[in-house]
């Protein structure tokens, strides 16, 4: 399974920005997939997790702002971050459960920043 994340960039405190995940190869056996978010010196945190029925979570501090979503036809997911905030910043990246070891397989990480 390969990842590809994309969509980050600079954004101002308030605003929105979608970032995408495009997953390749044996998807087929993908049973979970997220992101995660590390920001400096603070450690990797689950921001969100869809599972292959479509079960949804989030961690505390996106519920009501981030939406994690699939697109099965495309192979990709989605988060829309709205309501932005400069301790969203951080390096994200998505992540795929396959078999039965969490988030085995990661995509490169895409840096979003939020101005204050």
């Amino acid at each position: 399974v390969q990842l590809q994340a994309s969509g980050g960039g600079l954004v101002q405190a308030g605003g929105s920005l979608s970032l995408s995940c495009a997953a390749s190869g044996s998807i087929f056996s993908i049973n979970v997939m997220g992101w995660f978010r590390q920001a400096p010196g603070k450690q990797r945190e689950l921001v969100a997790r869809i599972t292959k029925g479509g079960t949804t979570n989030y961690g505390d501090s996106v519920k009501g702002r981030f939406t994690i979503s699939i697109n099965g036809a495309k192979n990709t997911i989605y988060l829309q971050m709205n309501s932005l905030k400069p301790e969203d910043t951080a390096v994200y990246y998505c992540a795929a459960t396959v078999g039965i070891d969490p988030y085995n397989f990661w995509g490169q990480g895409t840096l979003v920043t939020v101005s204050s």
